[in-house]
């Protein structure tokens, strides 16, 4: 009986993201990069917090950001807490009250900009946009040592599963209780946090819909030269997580892990890559590469989107100009 019941509430919060990614017609439009457009807007965020750091500082920039990729067409923005981590504030001096308090905000500020735009298309006439998802980023162990480990996958010898359910947990809690509509975990760099998110979303029973991004630096395996195959064969057994997928990797590679993808589960697949360009992570800098432009990054967008991808959206480096091109192409195909 209990089988047959946690059945049917992972058929339900999967059936809440399919409907919304229909209602959007056929593929949702995930935001793009958020420290990027910091930037932008003269936000200094070469910091361990990285664009966390505004939640201190800056808040009116986080809003700003959020309210732009909505009007480039994004279905979910993701919050500004990819970094934001209760050990990296209490690092700055914070409390932990303090903390959790940041935590809740980066939520905050993205509903109460998605409810603030809403209220304004709402009265235009005949207009496309769609009602928003909030989707709470939750990043790796790895993007709070901010050495560069959740890009390759080695987290040292001391660092068990326990640890990293340890790490997670109270972050967690926070974050679902600030009340997103998406949990979104992101550049995961091997198996062993997999199984430590899929752990801890079972323990601490989350009902909100969650999706699982793999960062990859080869465009085959997972940053710690595990296959995929071994990373999925984890989700897969998740009832609360609902996509799996791609952020933070080159564009190049993503069509090729869509198709595996296609092959490993039977999840939505969520992909949103970075612009081409290579960040180094000691050296805390973007390395000179070939990069995709928005129109080829349209080009390629179509092209994911017919191979399965149904959530598809742009990470660093990537802007509301990247996204508004994004929107047309998807929506125009569907």
């Amino acid at each position: 009986m209990g089988v047959l019941f946690e059945a049917k509430e992972e058929q339900e919060r999967a059936g809440l993201l399919e409907d919304f990614i229909q209602k959007a017609g056929g593929c949702a439009v995930i935001d793009g990069g958020f420290a990027t457009q910091l930037e932008i807007h003269g936000a200094s965020i070469n910091d361990p917090l990285w664009s966390a750091l505004c939640l201190i500082n800056s808040p009116h920039l986080i809003t700003k950001v959020h309210l732009e990729y909505l009007e480039a067409g994004a279905d979910i923005i993701v919050t500004s807490s990819y970094q934001a981590t209760l050990p990296g504030f209490m690092s700055r001096g914070l409390s932990l009250e303090q903390g959790e308090e940041l935590l809740e905000k980066s939520v905050k500020l993205a509903t109460e900009a998605r409810d603030l735009f809403w209220e304004t298309v709402e009265k235009i006439r005949d207009h496309s946009y769609n009602r928003a998802l909030v989707a709470a980023s939750i990043g790796s162990y790895g993007a709070y040592l901010a050495d560069g480990s959740e890009y390759s996958g080695y987290y040292g010898a001391d660092v068990d599963l326990n640890k990293l359910k340890d790490f997670h947990r109270r972050r967690l809690q926070v974050l679902v209780e600030a009340g997103p509509d998406l949990l979104a975990f992101e550049t995961i760099p091997n198996k062993l946090e997999a199984q430590a998110v899929a752990e801890l979303l079972e323990e601490e029973n989350i009902e909100i819909p969650s999706w699982i991004c793999f960062s990859s630096v080869d465009g085959v395996n997972a940053p710690s030269g595990e296959s995929f195959a071994e990373c999925l064969e984890v989700i897969n057994k998740s009832q609360k997580i609902v996509a799996v997928g791609i952020n933070c990797a080159p564009p190049q590679f993503v069509h090729n892990l869509i198709q595996k993808f296609n092959e490993l589960t039977e999840k939505v697949i969520v992909v949103y890559p970075n612009s081409g360009e290579t960040w180094d992570g000691v050296a805390k800098r973007w390395l000179p590469s070939k990069c995709f432009n928005d129109e080829k990054f349209k080009v390629l967008a179509k092209r994911w989107h017919d191979s399965g991808a149904k959530l598809i959206g742009g990470c660093c480096r990537t802007t509301p100009s990247t996204i508004r091109g994004l929107s047309k192409v998807l929506k125009k195909t569907n």
